[in-house]
């Protein structure tokens, strides 16, 4: 009987031993976690490094080469939000998330649709926006095209930007049509003004407005978007005190009102049309 209740006050010992162990290195664990998380080397640092790449009216540049557009405003608000000050860091939209792994800016802010795919790669934070792709064709080239199924040729050429989901969106619904691609949106808008390709698929509002800007040169065969994707902010895996923070953030500015106005004003007029040169 003795040995049985040594026994058990040796297996009681060991339960407590590696219970409080186990807590504190819990509590430690979390600790560096906080520690190490983005938003804590943001508060430390004062900046916001934010990658992201221009497009219309995401983000592009005014007359004095000042970045502005949708994309622009939701990061200054962030950073502001935060306490801190922002920092946009241009890049190839192609090569943007082995940019932010390799720590080259601390979020992707640019209009990044979440996919499976994408998400494999990095965190995404709950969607503070929807996009759609939409299509936008030359008036010659494309004379008599309203369906999809009218651009699904050989012979028919089709222009997006490299690594987007327009790209995603043009080899499953129109797979048979020829793809060119381009590292860059004006790049792809320029060839369909010059003549060059028979329609653009890209990013709504892009398309439409493209087709208001050239009425005489392009048209919108399909009215509207035919996909519909949540927007969301990108961040390295691993980092749940960042992300919390997004979402609550964008969570606060939603209830706010202010998402929805800034989305009217970019996507919903062309008043800022004029800012730009």
């Amino acid at each position: 009987m003795k040995t049985k209740a040594a026994v058990s006050i040796i297996m009681t010992g060991l339960i407590v031993f590696f219970v409080t162990t186990g807590l504190g290195y819990a509590g430690q664990l979390q600790q560096q976690l906080t520690t190490e998380s983005t938003i804590a080397e943001v508060l430390k640092r004062g900046t916001l490094q934010v990658g992201m790449s221009t497009f219309k009216p995401w983000a592009m540049k005014d007359k004095t080469g000042e970045l502005i557009g949708f994309e622009i405003d939701v990061a200054t608000r962030l950073a502001q939000d935060t306490g801190v000050k922002v920092k946009f860091v241009p890049t190839k939209w192609d090569g943007i998330i082995p940019a932010l792994l390799t720590g080259k800016f601390d979020v992707i802010i640019g209009g990044m649709s979440i996919t499976p795919k994408r998400n494999q790669q990095v965190n995404f934070s709950i969607p503070y926006d929807y996009s759609g792709v939409a299509i936008v064709a030359d008036r010659k080239l494309a004379a008599g095209f309203s369906r999809l199924e009218d651009f699904n040729r050989p012979d028919v050429t089709i222009a997006a930007r490299l690594g987007s989901t327009p790209v995603s969106a043009v080899k499953k619904f129109i797979p048979k049509a020829t793809l060119r691609l381009f590292d860059d949106e004006s790049k792809v808008f320029q060839e369909i003004l010059t003549g060059r390709v028979h329609a653009v698929v890209s990013s709504v509002p892009a398309p439409a407005q493209l087709a208001i800007q050239n009425p005489d040169k392009l048209f919108l065969p399909i009215e509207g978007p035919f996909t519909k994707e949540p927007i969301g902010f990108a961040i390295r895996k691993g980092d749940v005190d960042t992300l919390n923070y997004l979402n609550n953030w964008i969570r606060f500015v939603e209830a706010e009102g202010w998402l929805k106005d800034r989305n009217h004003y970019w996507f919903g007029t062309m008043d800022w049309e004029s800012l730009l040169k």
